[in-house]
């Protein structure tokens, strides 16, 4: 198994609002960004798994074929800036995707 962010050539996070966290995810080929897709792995279940959230915190999850990526948008627990706020930007909320498994086609 390989790991997201050995795939992937862009992942990050970054606020989308006040109250919304966005993870986009960006592959440089057709090969990698089609093994993640097909793998099955990104739903939005494995994402409540990740961030601790329920499915309704999960805004949209789309794959982009033509741009070979997808996009994750979810609700913030605490609104950019606000008291208790850790990470005011979003730009660290990435790292549980980039270690999340994904297997090779041959491993089913």
């Amino acid at each position: 198994m390989t790991e997201l962010g050995d795939l992937a050539k862009v992942l990050r996070s970054k606020n989308s609002g006040p109250f919304e966290i966005t993870l986009d995810v960006l592959f440089d080929s057709k090969e990698q960004y089609d093994r993640v897709k097909q793998s099955g792995i990104i739903t939005k279940r494995t994402i409540c798994e990740l961030y601790q959230i329920r499915e309704e915190q999960i805004h949209h999850l789309v794959f982009f074929d033509q741009a070979l990526g997808f996009k994750i948008t979810m609700s913030r627990d605490i609104s950019s800036g606000s008291v208790g706020d850790r990470d005011v930007y979003g730009a660290q909320q990435h790292a549980p995707l980039m270690k999340l498994s994904i297997k090779h086609f041959e491993e089913g």
